[in-house]
C-alpha cells in the first residue's frame, strides 16, 4: 500500500510539499508543452492567422475542460480528508461513485461544446478572416472534454492518495506522442490546425486511458467490491456538492476570460496573436503556482482529515515563500528576454512587440497571481468550496470591470487586455489572503 500511496501528516511540512510538487510541475509542463508544440507549429508553418484562430478559441474551451476539473478537484478533497483519516472503506466508495459523476457530466459537456461552438465564437466576436478555422478546431478539442475529465479524475484520486509521480509517467509518453502526431497531422498530411486540435485530444486519451488502468492494477483503494462499488445518492451528491462550486468558481474565470478574449478581439488579428501567444507563455509560468497549489490542497486535506491543523499553517506559510521567490525571480527573466520568448512562437515583428511589452506589464503582478493560488490550494484542501464559488465571482467582476473601462480609454488601447489580469490578480490575491487570516476555511474539515 505504501509503494504507491503517501501519508502527509508525518514529518518535514517543507519537504513534504516540495518532494509532491515537483512531480506535478513536471506533468503540467509537459501537458503545456503540448500547447507550446501547437501554438509553434501552428505559427511556424501556417502563420500568425492560424495561430490567432486557435488563440480565440482558448477561453471557450477552457471554460468546458475546467467544468471538469472543478468536479475532479472536489473529488480529491473529500479522498485525502478521508484517507488522512484513515476511512478506507469510505475511500473506496467514494472513487466508484465519482467515477460516475465524473463520466455523466463529462459526456454532457463534451455533447454541449461541440454543439455551441459556432455559436460561442459569434458570441465573442470572432473575426471574420479566422471564424470558419476556429470553429473546426474549437469542435475537435472540445469533442475531446470527456478525455479531459477522466484525466483530471484520476489524477485528482491519485493525487488525493498522496502519489503525483504516477501521472507524470504518462504525460511524458503522452507529450511525445503529441509532438509526433502534430508533425505527422499538420506538416505531413496537411491538416492544418485541425491535425492540431486531433493531436491533442488523442494524446490526452492515451494519458488518461494508461492512468486509470494503472490504477486499478496497482492501487489497493481500486481494488473495490460489489458493495462498495454500489451507486451510493448521497456519497454521489457529496461529490457534486463539493465539486460544483470548485467547477463554478472555474466557470466564472472561464467566462472572465472569454470576455477578455472578445476585448482582445476588438483590436485586431495582431493583438489576437499576441494574447494568444503570451496566454502560451503565462500558462507556462503559471505551473509551478499551479503545482505547489495543488500539492498544498492535497496535504491540507490529509492532515485536516488527520486533526493536524497545526501542520496546515505551517505548510502554507512555507509555501508563500516558495512562491514570492518564484515570482521575483520572472519578474527579472521577462524584464530581460520577454520578446526573445515570443519570436519563439511567431516571426510577426508587431506581434513580437506587443507580447514583449505585454509579458512584462504582468510580469509586476506575478507575486498576487502566485498568492491566489497558494491560499486557493489551503482552502481547497480544507473542503472550504463555498469561499471558492465566491472567489470566482471576484474575478468575473474584475475582469469584465477592468476590460470594460480600461479599453475604452485611447490612451490605453489594447494594453487594457493585460492590465486588466493584472489588476484582477491584485483584487483576487488579496481578498484570498483574507480569507486564510480570518480562520473561516478550519470549520469545514470532516473533523471539524
Amino acid at each position: 500500500m505504501a509503494k504507491y500511496t503517501k501519508n502527509m501528516t508525518e514529518g518535514s511540512e517543507f519537504r513534504i510539499i516540495i518532494t509532491f510538487t515537483l512531480p506535478l510541475l513536471l506533468g503540467n509542463l509537459f501537458q503545456q508543452f503540448y500547447n507550446i508544440v501547437d501554438s509553434i507549429i501552428v505559427g511556424q508553418y501556417l502563420g500568425s492567422n492560424a495561430l490567432a484562430a486557435v488563440g480565440a478559441t482558448g477561453s471557450m474551451t477552457f471554460l468546458f475542460y475546467t467544468l471538469c476539473i472543478g468536479l475532479s478537484v472536489g473529488t480529491g478533497i473529500l479522498i485525502a480528508q478521508h484517507f488522512g483519516a484513515g476511512n478506507e472503506d469510505y475511500v473506496k466508495k467514494l472513487i466508484a461513485n465519482s467515477s460516475y459523476v465524473i463520466l455523466f457530466f463529462g459526456i454532457i459537456l463534451t455533447a454541449v461544446s461541440v454543439l455551441l461552438a459556432p455559436t460561442m465564437l459569434h458570441i465573442l466576436e470572432t473575426p471574420d478572416t479566422i471564424f470558419d478555422t476556429a470553429v473546426w478546431y474549437m469542435q475537435i478539442a472540445c469533442a475531446g472534454t470527456v478525455a479531459v475529465a477522466a484525466y483530471n479524475w484520476i489524477n485528482a484520486v491519485m493525487r488525493a492518495l498522496g502519489n503525483s509521480s504516477v501521472p507524470l509517467i504518462f504525460l511524458i509518453v503522452a507529450s511525445v506522442l503529441n509532438v509526433g502526431l502534430d508533425l505527422l497531422f499538420v506538416i505531413v498530411f496537411g491538416m492544418g490546425v485541425n491535425g492540431a486540435a486531433l493531436a491533442t485530444i488523442t494524446a490526452q486519451a492515451v494519458s488518461a486511458a494508461g492512468s486509470i488502468i494503472f490504477a486499478f492494477l496497482k492501487f489497493p483503494q481500486f481494488r473495490i467490491g460489489k458493495e462498495n462499488a454500489r451507486f451510493d445518492k448521497a456519497i454521489a451528491w457529496n461529490c457534486v456538492a463539493k465539486g460544483v462550486p470548485i467547477a463554478l468558481q472555474n466557470a466564472f474565470i472561464s467566462v472572465s476570460m472569454i470576455y477578455l478574449q472578445r476585448t482582445a478581439n476588438m483590436f485586431g488579428d495582431t493583438v489576437i496573436a499576441s494574447y494568444a501567444t503570451t496566454m502560451r507563455v503565462e500558462q507556462l509560468i503559471q505551473q509551478p503556482f499551479i503545482s505547489l497549489s495543488t500539492a498544498l490542497s492535497t496535504f491540507t486535506g490529509q492532515n485536516l482529515g488527520a486533526g493536524r491543523l497545526d501542520r496546515c499553517i505551517r505548510g502554507y506559510r512555507k509555501s508563500m515563500i516558495a512562491m514570492a521567490v518564484f515570482a521575483v525571480v520572472m519578474l527579472g527573466v521577462f524584464m530581460l528576454i520577454s520578446e526573445l520568448i515570443v519570436s519563439v512562437f511567431v516571426n510577426d515583428a508587431d506581434v513580437i512587440s506587443i507580447g514583449g511589452t505585454a509579458l512584462k506589464l504582468s510580469a509586476c503582478f506575478y507575486l498576487f497571481l502566485g498568492t491566489i493560488h497558494t491560499t486557493r490550494g489551503l482552502l481547497n484542501g480544507s473542503g472550504d468550496v463555498g469561499y471558492a464559488m465566491f472567489n470566482g465571482i471576484v474575478e468575473v467582476i474584475g475582469r469584465i470591470g477592468f476590460a470594460t473601462v480600461l479599453a475604452m480609454i485611447p490612451e490605453i488601447g489594447c494594453w487594457a487586455v493585460w492590465a486588466t489580469s493584472g489588476l484582477t490578480w491584485f483584487i483576487t490575491g488579496l481578498m484570498s489572503y483574507l480569507r486564510y487570516r480570518s480562520g473561516k476555511w478550519k470549520e469545514h474539515s470532516i473533523t471539524a
